[in-house]
């Protein structure tokens, strides 16, 4: 599983033009499945996700996670980024999971992330989003499980 993760101030995501999903400060994570993640992926993500010291804290260090600055996650499916892009001029996705195993293993961690944090937004599995943010940084990080 890949998630990039990007601090913003605000981020949206917009459907057949209807907002589907708002947070203000926090962490916009856009969310690739592999053909070999698993429950277990999901899961060590989310801790990830909930954890990850991106935040500054009063020495203007990023010390603070999610949590502690009060956060909100939007959480945004986004295949694209299972892509083997290191040879050639067009991206294979041979590495990324199957619409179906993607689509469960996205819901998963939209799900236990509700579970475990009140500030949960989502978009739409497959779906053509528009998605709007303001980077706080900028700040972008690449996670793997």
């Amino acid at each position: 599983m890949k998630v990039l993760i990007q601090r913003v101030k605000q981020a949206s995501v917009v459907v057949e033009g209807q907002t589907i999903g708002a947070i203000d400060q926090g962490l916009l994570a856009l969310v690739g499945v592999e053909r070999d993640d698993s429950d277990a992926a999901v899961e060590k993500m989310l801790h990830k996700l909930l954890h990850y010291r991106v935040f500054s804290d009063a020495d203007g260090k990023m010390n603070l996670n999610l949590q502690q600055v009060n956060g909100g996650l939007l959480l945004v499916s986004q295949f694209t980024l299972a892509a083997e892009t290191r040879k050639g001029l067009r991206p294979g996705f041979s590495s990324a999971a199957a619409p179906a195993e993607g689509e469960r293993l996205f819901n998963q961690l939209v799900t236990s992330a509700q579970s475990a944090w009140p500030n949960v937004a989502t978009g739409q599995f497959g779906a053509d989003m528009q998605v709007a943010l303001v980077n706080d940084g900028p700040v972008t990080f690449l996670l793997e499980s």
